[in-house]
């Protein structure tokens, strides 16, 4: 009986659940400021330019945190590290409802981006020693959808506290969930699934069975009834060998097309985090609730975007990460430019930041996947951390270029200056391979032909 509830075991998708419930506290935590924004900023008299700098001062100390987070990972584990950087979290978080000056905010959301920035390298080290490599960019999907979900919520809840409250109250409130989930991680969430008393061994042999298994027995599992050489030789498809030392992760250009690439699809991503509660009341005049809830249409559409993002690109495409980041690259350049033209009904506006959200995210995600396929497992953190370091610099550079912009010229300047971005992208992604292990292209091929008739 036993023997027969151990075969049953999916821990690895309790751990999924409580990464995306631990990763949207910490992304509400973030974007709560982008609807206080009108406030504090007539409160303490601050230009469109000081709130882009506050707002890229967090994404400074997130980036500054990310490398030196993945050797500290690789040397300590994830549990105790993670569980640390949430606690932290939520105190900063408390301290910016304290805070009696601009300069009190500034150092606040560095702070707050420094307690952050552990947290994505964390989880992707996490993902990679939890899931198969046919559930990780599903698992990774799922875990950026938590950063979008945040947002879709957070403005119709701020609007609420600060209707019946304060503004100084949104960061109270928000301080409380991380520090609870943060002790939920610690008890449940260990660095490895045979470290867990609630992971089968069925369920770990499963999950290592990629690694375990020979080419013929993994070829049952891995038949596809179509073939992708035209486009592999679109998104260069190759053979590589794992990037298994420091040197080689440090001197991967693909390793930096990807980094250059998510920089400037982050500093899309967050300028619109930041800025667009103040473009739907400043410009489009919208009431405080008008506001709470059409800001959450794009990140609805980002959550749906992550999840069919990360399905696709582990079924359809079989752990092929390029032809969805190259999708989101090319629409958004199209859906920003879109924007310009963007109706004062709160309804279509709605829809039409759903469809960018969606569009936007279906490739967001396997930007941090695309490690997994390159680097070696041992290596792994460290080249996630380069990654996300260059999305936390494009975080921090993107908003604070949209508040110089609306200082000096107009939003119809910022939707250009976006989409601009998301081309740099689209160019940055044809310099970059589409990593293959040579085993999974001999499997996938002679999947093809048996399936022909």
């Amino acid at each position: 009986m036993q023997n027969s509830l151990q075969k049953k075991t999916r821990f690895r998708w309790v751990v999924m659940a409580i990464i995306f419930i631990t990763y949207m506290i910490a992304g509400a935590d973030r974007a709560n400021i982008s609807v206080v924004i009108p406030y504090f900023q007539k409160e303490f008299e601050l230009s469109n330019t000081d709130i882009g700098a506050m707002a890229s001062l967090f994404y400074l100390g997130y980036a500054l945190i990310q490398i030196p987070s993945g050797f500290i990972y690789s040397k300590f584990g994830t549990r105790k590290i993670f569980t640390f950087s949430m606690i932290v979290t939520s105190v900063a978080t408390f301290f910016m409802g304290t805070a009696t000056s601009a300069l009190q905010l500034k150092i606040g959301r560095l702070l707050l981006g420094v307690a952050e920035g552990p947290l994505p390298v964390g989880i992707i080290t996490t993902i990679n020693r939890w899931f198969p490599g046919k559930e990780k960019g599903t698992a990774t999907g799922i875990y950026m959808s938590a950063i979008k979900f945040a947002p879709a919520i957070v403005p119709p809840l701020c609007a609420f506290i600060i209707l019946h409250f304060g503004w100084r109250e949104v960061f109270y409130v928000f301080a409380i969930p991380g520090i609870l989930f943060s002790l939920v991680w610690f008890w449940l969430v260990r660095d490895t699934p045979e470290e867990s008393p609630h992971c089968s061994k069925e369920e770990i042999d499963y999950i290592r069975s990629e690694e375990l298994s020979t080419p013929d027995v993994k070829s049952k599992g891995t038949k596809k009834k179509y073939s992708m050489k035209w486009l592999d030789k679109i998104i260069r498809t190759k053979k590589v060998d794992s990037l298994d030392t420091t040197k080689k992760v440090f001197l991967s250009w693909n390793i930096w097309g990807c980094t250059l690439g998510y920089f400037f699809m982050v500093g899309i991503v967050y300028a619109i985090m930041t800025w667009i509660p103040t473009y739907l009341v400043d410009v489009k005049k919208y009431s405080i609730m008008e506001m709470g809830f059409v800001a959450s249409a794009p990140w609805i559409g980002a959550m749906l975007g992550n999840l069919i993002g990360g399905w696709l690109s582990d079924n359809f495409f079989n752990k092929r990460r390029k032809p969805l980041m190259i999708v989101t690259a090319a629409s958004t350049i199209f859906s920003m430019y879109a924007l310009l033209y963007a109706p004062n009904d709160p309804i279509f506006l709605g829809i039409l930041l759903l469809v960018t959200g969606i569009l936007l995210n279906l490739g967001y995600s396997t930007f941090l996947a695309y490690p997994m396929g390159i680097a070696s497992k041992e290596k792994l953190p460290l080249a996630a951390s380069i990654v996300n370091t260059g999305g936390s610099l494009g975080g921090a550079f993107a908003p604070f270029v949209v508040g110089l912009i609306l200082d000096t010229f107009n939003w119809d300047t910022v939707f250009m200056f976006l989409s601009a971005c998301s081309l740099m992208t689209f160019i940055l992604l044809f310099t970059i391979i589409e990593p293959r292990e040579k085993l999974d292209l001999e499997m996938e091929e002679e999947g093809y032909k048996k399936a022909m008739p």
